[in-house]
Parts: structure tokens; C-alpha cells; sequence
């Protein structure tokens, strides 16, 4: 995986343009929904509350991820004219960390926002504040952690396969590549989507109990699966074997399937939610935020 002066190796124009286009969507979709989010947060008091802190974690790491893949999108329209990535290396590094972080700070906050609907819906009590904000710092700092490790060097970061983005260097498949991975993916995703399941399946059992259940307590664990599975096997496979023998279209399914999280996420925990959904509809229309009030 490396820069150069031609188009990549196994892509044509048309193909770097459509993967281009594909990023764009994604980028602008997952933009607009999460800053819908965030602002219903910063606009609509009933939001503020230690839950839906978690909620504005999520979306502003799914915000970063949107940003990530809209700089993507950008250097692959310019790789067309440009044969190159415009960024320089230092722009792969800074690519790489930003999108690193909020990679992993979305799939940590989607495991406190399981943790925290467990102990809403099982212990009958609200999120206190200090809570909410100590996993929200946690969430961040360890993130920050993590993603800082391959810039001190363990781990590298470097272009992925059609050099529009930069990420983990999978490509070295030697040992400090390996225990890189199994020692982040162990804690970054394997224990998030642990909790994230467990969270869930308890309290659908303390629902069913009750008679109540009215909550998607199988969605959030799917999504974590879809959206960072692909990437999961592809660094597995790259710890046992020689990558270069998927094909490069094919490594790059992993980063066009990871882009769409922002959108599931929004749709599941802030447009899927009743009150994030009408501090949606006052922000986009004063009309109705009016009517709210008078009722």
C-alpha cells in the first residue's frame, strides 16, 4: 500500500470515480443525520440528559468518521487528475489517527449507550451525570490511546489499496503488526461488542418479564458486526496469510461497508428514538417546536 504517480493497480478511472461518488453519499449522509442529532441536543433542553449524552458521544464520533470518508471521497476525485494522494504522507498519518479515534470512540460509545440502557431499563433508575461523563471521557481518551499507538510505532498507518484513505497497514503481516492487532481488537472491538450483546440480551429478558418490550435489543450487536466485521476478518487474514492475494477491489469492501455505520447509527439511536426524534422536528421547524410548547 503505498503513493503513487499512476491510478492503482486493479482500478480504472470509472471504478476510482464510482468508489469516489459511493464515499460521497455515505460522507453527506451520515453528515447531515448526526448533525441533526448534535444540534437537537445543543437546541432541545428535554435532551440533556446523561442517556442521551451518550447519544451526542456516538454521533460526534460518527460526525469524525462522516469527515474521514468525506476527505476520502475528495482525494478520489482528485486522484483521477492528480494520479496521487493530494495530502502528502504526513496528511496519511493525520487521515489515518482521525479516523482511527472515531472508528474506535464510535464502537465504544455504541457499548456505553448498551451499558446504559441495561441499567435504565433493570435497575428502574436514571444515568447520573458523573457516570455519563466519565465513560464519555473514557470512551475518548482511550481511543485517542489507541490511535496514537501506531504514530509512536507500533502498528503503521499507510494508504489502503486505491490510496484514496489511509488506515492500518495491514499489509506488513509481521509481528509487531500482529500483536498490534489481536491486543486493540481484543479490547476495541471484541469487548465492546460483548457488552454491547450482553447489555441487550439482559434487558430483553428483564422486558419479556414485565410484559414491555420496547426496545431494538438486537440491532445495535448486528450493526457493530456489519459495519466492523469486514474489517475484522480482512486484518485476521492478514495475520495468517499474504493480503495481497484478495484482490484489490476486494480489500476495499471493508472501508465502503464501515462508512455506512454513521447512517445505521442515526437512524437507529437518535432518529429510531421518540424524544431525539422530536428535538429533531422542533430544530427543523419552528413551527412545530411552537406547537410543542403550547401543548
Amino acid at each position: 500500500m503505498a503513493e503513487s504517480g499512476s491510478l492503482p493497480t486493479g482500478f480504472g478511472e470509472l471504478e476510482v470515480l464510482a468508489v469516489g461518488m459511493v464515499l460521497l453519499v455515505e460522507a453527506l449522509t451520515g453528515l447531515c443525520l448526526n448533525s441533526l442529532t448534535i444540534l437537537s441536543f445543543c437546541k432541545t433542553p428535554e435532551l440533556r440528559t446523561p442517556t442521551h449524552l451518550l447519544v451526542l458521544s456516538l454521533a460526534l464520533a460518527d460526525s469524525g468518521i462522516s469527515l474521514n470518508a468525506l476527505v476520502a471521497a475528495t482525494s478520489s476525485l482528485l486522484r483521477v487528475s492528480h494520479r496521487r494522494w493530494p495530502y502528502g504522507s504526513n496528511g496519511c498519518q493525520a487521515h489515518g489517527f482521525q479516523g482511527f479515534v472515531t472508528a474506535l470512540a464510535s464502537i465504544c460509545s455504541s457499548a456505553a449507550i448498551a451499558w446504559g440502557r441495561y441499567h435504565h431499563y433493570c435497575s428502574r433508575s436514571q444515568l447520573a451525570w458523573n457516570t455519563a461523563i466519565s465513560l464519555v471521557i473514557c470512551v475518548w481518551l482511550s481511543s485517542a490511546f489507541w490511535a496514537a499507538l501506531p504514530l509512536l510505532g507500533w502498528g503503521h498507518y499507510d494508504y489502503e489499496p486505491l490510496g484514496t484513505c489511509c488506515t492500518l497497514d495491514y499489509s506488513r503481516g509481521d509481528r509487531n503488526f500482529t500483536s498490534f492487532l489481536f491486543t486493540m481488537a481484543f479490547f476495541n472491538f471484541f469487548v465492546p461488542l460483548f457488552i454491547t450483546f450482553i447489555s441487550y440480551r439482559l434487558m430483553e429478558q428483564k422486558l419479556r418479564k414485565t410484559g414491555h418490550l420496547q426496545v431494538n435489543t438486537t440491532l445495535p450487536a448486528r450493526t457493530l458486526l456489519f459495519g466492523w466485521g469486514p474489517y475484522a476478518l480482512l486484518y485476521l487474514y492478514a495475520t495468517i496469510a499474504d493480503v495481497s492475494s484478495i484482490s484489490p477491489k476486494l480489500q476495499m469492501v471493508p472501508a465502503l461497508v464501515a462508512k455506512t455505520v454513521p447512517t445505521i447509527n442515526a437512524i437507529n439511536y437518535a432518529l429510531g428514538g421518540e424524544m431525539v426524534h422530536r428535538g429533531i422536528w422542533q430544530c427543523l421547524s419552528p413551527q412545530g417546536s411552537g406547537l410543542d410548547r403550547a401543548r
